[in-house]
């Protein structure tokens, strides 16, 4: 990547408005001009169309959709009403795909494609508004929402309103690991302070170092993370194989969670990703560490036999614990995939053998659990193997799963697909995966890898409305944006590097 000029001084927020549009406009024309043209066929979606189209989308987003320079997950307009996960308001911003974490790193990557300032700025005010709702547990939580009663719900790492000690110690502190929150956060700060144009930005860094600290902290001795945290493991803490419980409650105990080495959701797979990315940028051999130890901990809570499998969660003693009242005491085909493609990254990572030998049983169970018409069922019982569900209207536990609750993956969508992919990149030479995974190295595979962006490009351009962004299901939506974003600077930056004969 060539090195860029540090940035500009912002713009103050409250800025003439007359003055951002020519500042804008200008930016986009200028934009067109600079593109580097390139040898690619006619049929190709036209360079600066997609740069400008990236352009107007960012600049709506921010100047139209931003709080405090977060984002909602969708929104409508007139009044504008930003949805979260859980709540709405005209200002709450998400803190999970998608929201403020993968829009940002969204106009990151378009700012690295294009150059075109508008995106980097957009990124950095993204950034700021994490900064600013950062917990002084070090991570986040799922929402939050500035000009409401947030400031002074949460203990934030620096506080935004003056509480006294008393109080500050019963406000909210749980760091999330839960639906990717807290790394989707940390992933997209760490891409950031590795661009050159943020080498110097203490503000970014610092935030950045202290989450790092505080999620390592969290580690258990075992290698695992619990689903929440507000403090570090117990350095003391039992390092033990995964057992299963002579007896188990089949009715739910309604009992705390958050503190269970939680496999569900992809927890540690999104954690043990963002270690590896944040080890690849910066060499720290910490990030790495850390990532083993948690590919460690996979291979204590994966059993034995019969069924060579995951539970979504453990309790101390290694032994699977239910959840929510939905969430009972079982191996897991879903958790189990996310499992095997945690060990094959940790295993790509480190070269160490222990890690690939582990998935091949697995799979085995899993192929051996499908059901009668071909897919399978999310939870199997400890011991028997049979299939678990639930009850739609009484959460009780049964064997049949012909009546489940909807809101919930009783019947997981898993193909036979990944099962195979997983077989073939565990019998495919390590040095010949890490290979495949390299960027393209010569105009050609450039312009190859442009080609095939083509359909989706077009794609991106043609849904686009008349605001120049995406919608869902009636409203104006982070996760097209963010997708269709991603792919057009892909484009842009497959056709640079193709121009480069």
């Amino acid at each position: 990547m060539s090195t860029f000029s540090p940035p500009p001084k912002s713009l103050p927020r409250q800025s003439a408005p007359l003055l951002r549009t020519v500042i804008t406009s200008l930016a986009t024309i200028l934009l067109a001009f600079t593109i580097k043209p390139t040898k690619a066929a006619d049929d190709l979606p036209d360079l600066g169309a997609v740069s400008a189209a990236l352009h107007k989308a960012t600049e709506f987003y921010a100047t139209q959709l931003s709080s405090r320079g977060g984002y909602a997950r969708a929104w409508t307009l007139n009044p504008r009403i930003g949805y979260v996960e859980a709540k709405e308001g005209p200002s709450v911003i998400s803190i999970q795909p998608f929201g403020t974490t993968t829009v940002g790193l969204s106009m990151l990557k378009a700012w690295q494609a294009t150059g075109d300032p508008i995106h980097r700025d957009a990124a950095r005010a993204a950034a700021q508004a994490l900064i600013d709702c950062q917990l002084e547990s070090g991570g986040w939580s799922e929402d939050f929402d500035f000009d409401a009663d947030d400031p002074a719900r949460y203990r934030l790492r620096k506080p935004i309103v003056k509480i006294d000690e008393t109080r500050q110690k019963k406000l909210r502190n749980l760091t999330t690991l839960d639906d990717d929150k807290t790394q989707s956060a940390m992933l997209f700060l760490v891409e950031l302070a590795h661009d050159p144009a943020f080498k110097d930005d203490k503000e970014l860094h610092d935030s950045l170092t202290y989450a790092f600290d505080h999620l390592l902290a969290a580690q258990a001795k075992n290698g695992g993370w619990p689903q929440q945290f507000d403090s570090p493991a117990d350095p003391n803490g039992k390092v033990k194989k995964a057992s299963f419980p002579q007896e188990w409650p089949h009715e739910y105990p309604k009992q705390s969670y958050y503190s269970y080495y939680t496999l569900n959701d992809d927890n540690l797979l999104n954690t043990v990703n963002l270690l590896l990315r944040a080890w690849e940028l910066t060499g720290n051999i910490r990030y790495l560490d850390s990532a083993k130890h948690c590919g460690d901990f996979l291979l204590l809570a994966q059993f034995e036999g019969d069924q060579s499998a995951w539970a979504q969660q453990y309790n101390e003693d290694m032994q699977p614990v239910w959840a929510r009242k939905f969430e009972p005491p079982a191996l897991t085909s879903t958790e189990s995939i996310g499992a095997c493609r945690t060990l094959v990254a940790v295993w790509l990572a480190a070269g160490e053998e222990k890690y690939r030998a582990a998935i091949e049983p697995a799979l085995d169970w899993l192929e051996r659990s499908r059901l009668d018409d071909g897919g399978w069922s999310r939870f199997y019982e400890l011991r028997t193997n049979r299939p678990l569900y639930m009850t739609a209207e009484t959460y009780q536990l049964t064997y049949d799963g012909s009546n489940t609750p909807t809101h919930y993956s009783f019947h997981p969508k898993i193909s036979i697909n990944t099962i195979q992919h997983l077989r073939k990149e565990i019998s495919t030479p390590r040095e010949e995966l890490l290979a495949a995974r390299k960027a393209p190295n010569s105009p050609d595979a450039w312009m190859k890898r442009a080609r095939s962006l083509r359909s989706k490009v077009d794609n991106a351009l043609a849904q686009r409305n008349a605001n120049g962004v995406w919608e869902k299901s009636g409203k104006i939506d982070a996760t097209p944006f963010t997708q269709n974003m991603n792919v057009m600077s892909d484009y842009v930056a497959a056709m640079q590097s193709a121009s480069k004969r």
